[in-house]
């Protein structure tokens, strides 16, 4: 039977203090972040704002420019 979340947290924090001390525990427990906003529509709306079309033309703007420049 899975236990509850409160039990497995706390199993993974022990584990985590055993294997990697607690300045370990720390460093690995801060490269995780909830983060924020709505992936899904932040993506949607980037997707929309850099369709392929969008992206050669500034691939060829770009090119254009650095052939002015050289």
């Amino acid at each position: 039977m899975i236990e509850n979340l409160s039990v497995i947290r706390d199993k993974g924090y022990r584990a985590l203090m055993r294997e990697l001390g607690a300045a370990g525990t720390v460093v690995f427990l801060r490269q995780f972040d909830n983060g924020n906003g709505n992936y899904t529509e932040d993506r949607r709306a980037m997707l929309e704002e850099n369709s392929v079309e969008t992206i050669a033309e500034r691939i060829r703007k770009r090119s254009v420019q650095q052939v002015q420049q050289a």
